[in-house]
This record gives C-alpha cells, structure tokens and sequence, in this order.
C-alpha cells in the first residue's frame, strides 16, 4: 500500500472509544511524516516553535506530535478536510481568533501554502465551521494540553479529562457528511 492510500485510509473515528492515545498515535507514525517533512512555510504559520517570543503568529499553533494526537482524539483522518477541522477546532478552542486572524490564516491555507496543502473553498468551510465549533465548546485549550499525561488512557477518557464533548462533534458531523455527500472524509465521520 502506497504512502496515499495509508493516508487516505488512516482514519480513528470517534467511535473507538477503548484504544490508548499511544496505540492510536503509533498507527500513525508508522507513515505519518516527520516534523522536518512538514514544508518550511506550514511550519512557520502552524508551528509555536516560530513564534516570535510573546507573539502568536496564529492562535493554536502546536508541534506535529500534539497536532497529530489532536486528530486522533477528534476522530478525524488527514484528508483536507480532516486538516481544516483539526487547525480551525484548535484554534477556535483558544477562545481568541478574531476575523482578520480567520482571513488571514485562511488567505495563507488557499493561496500561499504549497500546492499539495492547499485547502478548497469547502476546505475553508470546514475550518471556519470548527473554529466556531471550538469556541462554543468546553474543552481545554487544545493547543496546551499535556497530551503525554494522556497517552495511556483511552481515548474515551482522555477525550473526557480534556472537556470534549462527543455530542457536540457527533452532531457537527452529521451537518458536515450531509452538506458533503461526495467527500470520503466527510462521509466516514460517522461509521
């Protein structure tokens, strides 16, 4: 199986409830990429590493270990609009991105990332939609979570400790593989 398939078919839906935070990331990092292959310029908007001290970049930024583990606990896969959820959930669990910071990071995803990382107009959707959906939702920062203090639980508990509340992911993705009947992601939300 190709690297493309492994991601395309990767995928932990909300629905498993019993596998540890570390079982499922390490599926992933079988074939998953590595912080170095991630392109310089995603780095640089996605990455705290690139902040300038005191200054966020973009609200949410977090490393690849904890973005990755993100997805996993979301329930969401790596397909465009798995990443859109992932960045706009994460940054909407900050309770501090305005419009210009939206416009703007959705400015950088459509036109400046490279070509393979760029997100559509229903990529867009997705992430302005999670990032409401972020900010309406109890959960913790997802950007300061300690995700390594969670990697044993499973990932029911782990979700519970951080405040994510599943009922409110379930509905959204019934909303999102209703308005996107010929998205493979979104379709698979809900198995």
């Amino acid at each position: 199986m190709s690297i493309a398939d492994k991601v395309r078919a990767w995928h932990v839906p909300l629905s498993e409830r019993d596998a540890t935070l570390a079982e499922a990331h390490d599926k992933l990092k079988a074939f998953g990429l590595n912080q170095a292959d991630i392109p310089f310029l995603i780095q640089l908007v996605e990455n705290p590493k690139y902040d300038f001290p005191g200054i966020d970049l973009f609200s949410g930024a977090t490393d690849l270990r904890a973005h990755d583990q993100i997805h996993i606990l979301l329930g969401r896969g790596l397909l465009p609009k798995d990443e859109a959820f992932v960045l706009g959930f994460t940054m909407g669990s900050t309770d501090v991105v305005g419009q210009i910071e939206e416009r703007i990071f959705t400015f950088f995803t459509k036109y400046l990332y490279p070509r393979a990382y760029r997100f559509s107009d229903e990529d867009i959707r997705v992430f302005r939609d999670a990032v409401r959906l972020g900010f309406i939702s109890d959960v913790q920062r997802l950007d300061k979570v300690d995700y390594e203090a969670l990697r044993g639980l499973s990932l029911a508990e782990a979700r519970r400790r951080i405040g994510l509340e599943e009922d409110l992911l379930r509905a959204y993705y019934a909303v999102e593989k209703n308005r996107y009947p010929h998205s493979f992601e979104s379709q698979r939300l809900l198995d």
